[in-house]
């Protein structure tokens, strides 16, 4: 089975026919899974941009980084959770022209690096957070959390680009 075949396939079924609204009394089902996907990733990106902020030493400098990242991480990740089901829903709605969207590939290109970029903070500069977790963060940190910014306004950016473009 080719990709195309399988995207194809993804928008055959029924799920996928209900978020075109192409079934009686699913027309608003797209509009309502798009409003509760941006409602979750302005939590996603609004909790990473403070943990940021403070990696960059704008935003919460009287809290820890280790404490503001045990409350705040669960959100972004239960926010991240619930944004990627309802992306997938959005996305199978029309999966080929998803997928075929340059604005589309490249939020998730941003997604990915953002990823990367998180990985790396983690097992890097996080790891020794004990030392400057009160104070200034190293520029390792500072620089994660710069890049991390800039990567999730370029995910909120394609992402909403990709709204006038399919």
């Amino acid at each position: 089975m080719t990709i195309a075949e399988l995207l194809a396939a993804v928008e055959a079924w029924p799920i996928s026919a209900a978020m075109r609204g192409e079934q009686p009394g699913t027309e608003w089902l797209f509009p309502i899974i798009e409003t509760l996907h941006v409602m979750a990733l302005t939590l996603v990106v609004g909790s990473i941009a403070m943990m940021d902020l403070r990696l960059l030493g704008v935003a919460s400098r009287n809290s820890a980084v280790s404490r503001l990242s045990n409350e705040v991480l669960p959100w972004t990740w239960t926010a991240w959770a619930v944004a990627a089901v309802f992306g997938t829903l959005m996305f199978m709605a029309k999966a080929q022209t998803y997928a075929g969207n340059l604005q589309f590939r490249l939020k998730f290109v941003c997604m990915g690096l953002a990823a990367l970029n998180m990985l790396i903070f983690h097992f890097g500069a996080y790891r020794q957070v004990v030392r400057w977790d009160e104070g200034e963060p190293p520029m390792s940190a500072k620089t994660a959390g710069a890049l991390s910014l800039l990567l999730w306004i370029g995910v909120v950016f394609f992402g909403r680009w990709v709204g006038f473009t399919t």
